[in-house]
């Protein structure tokens, strides 16, 4: 008896110390547990709550709007749903919700709701959908002032670069979609707006979603638009897709978008219409989808991020982004375009790196890609006055640091054998140590040192496990 009390009493600590809003209420609909984050996320005092039914203390909720009250009634769990609602002092709240019935000795006793507040994320949501609005209805020679990017902002000669943008000419002249694969930083979004530029839909609007910027209920809305009454706080207002008709639009890390979500956009691809939260009007629309993903598009299907339905429909033309770091040519070349423009931008009279600078450049593996390159030269014109080389004193101190050498790694020659053994374990202790030195060369990251190692990441980690 005293060992269950105690449990009690450490299970209610624990709820009132966690981040997450926890609300429990019994069958009746009365609130039966309710701790200190959900009272500071809805704005209430927890003496208000308790004790008392759902909808006498938030008016503004339904049997049909009120997760809690939803899954009390049909017994099916909800995960991840968001719910905007009014708290008891008339300030709109936005949750996303995991709410679920509770049993005990196999009969139902009430509902747990475990809920994490965007209200602001919601808020800054719409302010970007009504500025995109405001985009989506300026003239032509109004936008003069606006960076948009065409295939001669793209820099470079290497022949894979090349490559990229000669495929990306050659989309620009169709209305398939297109996949971009590339690391962060090799600049898909300059690929993405040179096509769309460069295209019949150049004067039409080219609008941009990053996919991993919001959690997926508020993407969708943001994407095919909301309908006045489809859910407590909506209103009438087009998605993305309805702005960018006629035109293009980018959607930036699709392999950050939800595989529920990513169904929903299949149809709009299969389709050609989009239907809003709440509406029951198909609107057709004709959009050319631009996706963009950071990841390997095969290592992505396989791991459940992308479906593979999905991307057999964007990848009707699919470009690969070459990493800097496979573009050795390029690097000197980029680092004077940026010293021009930054020479440019600050007033500086910047002529060139100095020599040994150019040999540290080469030799860095740049895991930013370009944009680490081009936010390196910005810094370093910073720290200039009235020199007119770039030095190492202007440049951070982790460019320069050369690669530590693994104290477990060998030297194959004659000796080495001789001490290891068999031929089974030499050729181990080779890959070990060949794993090693590549996982040092990225800091830890699985999905690189998998890349240049021609391995599966699964089949990494399981090496890492047994070799470390």
């Amino acid at each position: 008896m005293k060992s269950k009390k105690m449990l009690t009493i450490i299970l209610q600590k624990i709820l009132q110390s966690i981040d997450e809003g926890i609300h429990v209420i019994d069958n009746e609909g009365q609130t039966i547990l309710y701790n200190n984050s959900m009272a500071e996320l809805e704005g209430m005092e927890i003496d208000d709550v308790m004790g008392k039914t759902l909808l006498e203390v938030f008016p503004s909720l339904n049997h049909d709007t009120s997760t809690l009250l939803k899954v009390l009634e049909n017994e099916k769990a909800i995960i991840n749903q968001s719910q905007t609602y009014l708290n008891n002092k008339g300030n709109k709240i936005t949750t996303i919700n995991t709410t679920i019935p509770l049993y005990y000795q196999n009969e139902k006793i009430g509902a747990l709701e475990i809920a994490k507040n965007i209200t602001k994320i919601k808020n800054l949501s719409e302010e970007i959908i009504r500025l995109q609005q405001q985009l989506g209805s300026t003239e032509p020679n109004q936008k003069k002032d606006m960076k948009n990017y065409t295939f001669e902002s793209l820099k470079g000669k290497s022949s894979r670069f090349l490559k990229a943008i000669n495929g990306a000419r050659r989309a620009a002249t169709t209305s398939s979609s297109v996949l971009l694969y590339g690391e962060t930083g090799t600049g898909k979004e300059l690929f993405a707006q040179s096509i769309h530029y460069h295209s019949d839909r150049k004067n039409r609007p080219f609008i941009a979603q990053n996919c991993a910027a919001l959690p997926e209920t508020l993407l969708e809305g943001i994407l095919f638009g909301t309908t006045k009454g489809g859910f407590t706080g909506a209103v009438d207002r087009p998605g993305l897709f309805e702005q960018a008709n006629g035109g293009t639009i980018l959607l930036d890390e699709i392999n950050s978008m939800g595989v529920q979500l990513q169904a929903k956009l299949l149809r709009v691809l299969q389709e050609g219409y989009v239907r809003r939260i709440g509406g029951l009007k198909d609107i057709p629309i004709d959009v050319r989808i631009i996706a963009t993903t950071n990841e390997e598009p095969n290592e992505a299907i396989s791991n459940g991020r992308v479906r593979k339905d999905l991307y057999y429909r964007l990848s009707v033309v699919n470009i690969t982004i070459p990493s800097l770091k496979d573009r050795q040519e390029d690097i000197l070349l980029l680092t004077d375009f940026f010293i021009n423009e930054f020479n440019h931008k600050l007033g500086k009279q910047v002529w060139m790196i100095a020599s040994e600078i150019g040999k540290h450049f080469l030799e860095y593996h740049w895991p930013g890609n370009v944009r680490e390159l081009k936010n390196v030269i910005e810094g370093a014109m910073n720290m200039v006055q009235d020199e007119h080389i770039l030095k190492e004193e202007h440049f951070p101190d982790y460019l320069f640091k050369r690669e530590k050498k693994d104290p477990k790694s060998i030297v194959i020659n004659q000796e080495t054998l001789k001490e290891t053994g068999s031929l089974k374990d030499t050729l181990e202790e080779i890959e070990k140590a060949y794993i090693i030195n590549t996982m040092e060369k990225y800091n830890g990251n699985i999905t690189k040192a998998a890349k240049e190692l021609g391995l599966k990441r699964q089949t990494l980690q399981h090496k890492l496990k047994r070799y470390i």
